[in-house]
């Protein structure tokens, strides 16, 4: 046995299989061990998880950061629409103001044009 395992440690791609109950060395095969690919797999596999876990943060990420634009963009829009209606009440209001301070200077003799100024000349 010590034979084996000296030549495990020297090389760790074989194993001793033994044909005969002996312990002699001479009856021996070596076969090559099978070599375990769970541990290149599995840090791999934490790589591809890593790295898909910082994709899956990043698109969380901008998905969330489009919605709140989103909802910013929409609040915008109805604030635009706001004042846009009150802007045409504004207008509204000035022409009623407007005409009805027209017809206020038309009624009153303070604001009728004379002729007499054209008259003197």
């Amino acid at each position: 046995m010590e034979g084996s395992s000296k030549e495990e440690e020297e090389d760790g791609t074989f194993t001793n299989i033994s044909l005969t109950d002996d312990i002699d060395d001479s009856s021996r095969i070596l076969y090559p061990r099978p070599k375990s690919l769970l541990p290149e797999m599995m840090n791999a596999d934490m790589d591809v998880d890593a790295e898909n876990q910082v994709e899956l943060e990043e698109k969380t990420r901008l998905i969330n950061q489009v919605l709140e634009l989103q909802h910013t963009l929409e609040d915008l829009s109805a604030r635009v629409d706001a004042v846009k209606e009150e802007n045409l009440k504004l207008k509204s209001e000035n022409q009623v103001l407007g005409q009805y301070i027209e017809n206020l200077m038309s009624a009153s003799s303070v604001f009728q044009t004379t002729d007499t100024k054209s008259k003197r000349k």
